[in-house]
């Protein structure tokens, strides 16, 4: 059977492949190659500009655009032949490193110091390092910018919504009234912390050999300070340097971004209760998409799928990070190979979150207001206004106003009349009687909307 995204075992590469299509240029084996190739050729241009110090023969730098253009060219065809190559050696960094070989010995010039191709690396220098710049890419052309689209979507909403009052529901029972815009807000203010954590992670690096001592470089070249060409080579690549590490780089820093996203992705899957919620009590009515279909059955059915399938897919995102935030940080003494399948899944786990957040994006822009229904809602309890009167009652010392309130509200149907023939009753100046008789469900909002105009 052909692959293709009927044939694919994963969703990923099947049913959501249009919305995962984006990470396969970083996460797929080609991309891991592809960096993989990269590091090792940066790499070996460091070696170059330090040759004077390694007693090499001196590469003049326009010769260096033949190993740009060895990245820049790279091929499909060029990682089946990698693959074929790893066939032989079972081993797929020791491919890499004979197929780069092969191809840098088409040009003589660097005849002389091939040898000088990974030099000093084990494994997990080149593959640490691409893992740091996957991640990295990741962050920066596809998590940030979903991020602050969501973002940006619902800071839109705030600001439409943000005079239309709306019923609370505490424990889903009738509460104080807020704001669409305010309750909105809540969502904007946490997602926006981790949008601003997330891009704040420092993104970290090791270039030190097999456990971490440079034991081998120092053999070969003792009076060098390989310690500051790590650091010199790893911040090059934009990434941050870890100075002190075993044969792998400890993986702390993926746990943090993961958590990072995990933690966005919770608010989120919150977010997405919400708003179903708010669908279902006819708060938001979603825009009809011709020929679309609710029900096999139900022709009047449009249902909150895209919350639904945001609020899946951030779940399995979340189980794949719980697991790697837990397990990546664990090595056995200087190495054990746990860590290498689970890191193989990190486009998987990536990949979860951006079909939930384009999903949750596609919602959104479903989504109309109800006013008509919130203002239903909100005029059908005005037993929500027993807060703020028994509030002034205690006010001008009024004695057990809390008591009083609860027995004239709690577990009854309350109206208009009936709040302002309490209010008449009380002994309070007729000035706040009078305040008091202007309050409804509607205008008791305290600064829902005014509160909104301090974002940033």
């Amino acid at each position: 059977m052909k692959l293709n995204s009927l044939t694919a075992i994963s969703p990923i590469d099947g049913r959501y492949s249009k919305s995962t299509l984006v990470l396969r240029e970083i996460f797929s084996e080609f991309g891991f190659f592809k960096y993989r190739l990269n590091v090792e050729i940066q790499w070996f241009k460091k070696i170059i500009s330090i040759s004077e110090l390694l007693e090499l023969k001196k590469i003049d730098d326009k010769n260096i655009s033949f190993l740009n253009n060895i990245i820049n060219d790279f091929t499909e065809e060029d990682a089946s032949q990698i693959k074929k190559i790893e066939k032989t050696t079972q081993h797929d960094v020791k491919a890499l490193e004979y197929f780069l070989k092969d191809k840098i010995s088409k040009s003589e010039i660097f005849s002389s110091i091939l040898e000088f191709i990974h030099f000093g690396c084990t494994s997990e220098d080149i593959n640490n390092i691409s893992y740091a710049l996957m991640l990295k890419d990741a962050r920066n052309k596809i998590i940030l910018p979903l991020w602050s689209k969501i973002i940006a979507s619902v800071k839109n909403m705030i600001f439409k919504y943000q005079h239309v009052p709306l019923l609370s529901l505490t424990h889903g029972q009738p509460a104080t009234p807020s704001t669409m815009g305010k309750e909105l807000t809540n969502f904007y203010y946490r997602m926006q912390r981790y949008y601003k954590k997330i891009k704040n992670i420092e993104i970290l690096g090791k270039m030190n050999g097999t456990t971490g001592n440079y034991n081998a470089h120092l053999v070969a070249y003792p009076k060098i300070n390989w310690h500051k060409i790590s650091q010199e080579f790893v911040t090059s690549l934009g990434i941050s340097w870890n100075p002190y590490t075993t044969q792998i780089e400890p993986h702390d820093y993926i746990s943090e971004f993961f958590s990072c996203i995990s933690l966005f992705n919770t608010i989120l899957i919150n977010f997405n209760r919400d708003i179903w919620g708010y669908i279902s009590l006819n708060y938001f009515k979603q825009k009809p998409v011709e020929n679309e279909v609710g029900s096999s059955i139900m022709p009047h059915k449009i249902n909150p799928i895209d919350f639904e399938n945001s609020e899946g897919n951030l779940g399995l995102s979340n189980a794949f990070m719980n697991h790697m935030i837990h397990k990546l940080p664990i090595s056995r003494w200087q190495r054990d190979l746990s860590d290498s399948t689970v890191l193989r899944n990190l486009g998987v786990t990536i990949a979860y979150s951006v079909i939930a957040y384009k999903s949750v994006l596609s919602g959104l822009k479903k989504l109309e207001i109800n006013e008509v229904q919130m203002l239903k809602n909100l005029n059908e309890n005005w037993s929500v206004l027993s807060e703020p009167i028994q509030t002034v009652m205690r006010r001008y010392g009024i004695k057990n106003s809390y008591e009083q309130l609860k027995k004239l509200t709690r577990g009854k149907k309350i109206n208009k009349n009936i709040i302002h023939m309490f209010i008449a009753s009380l002994e309070i100046p007729e000035k706040e009687k009078k305040r008091l008789k202007k309050l409804t469900p509607c205008n008791y909002i305290g600064a829902a909307s005014q509160i909104i105009n301090e974002l940033e």
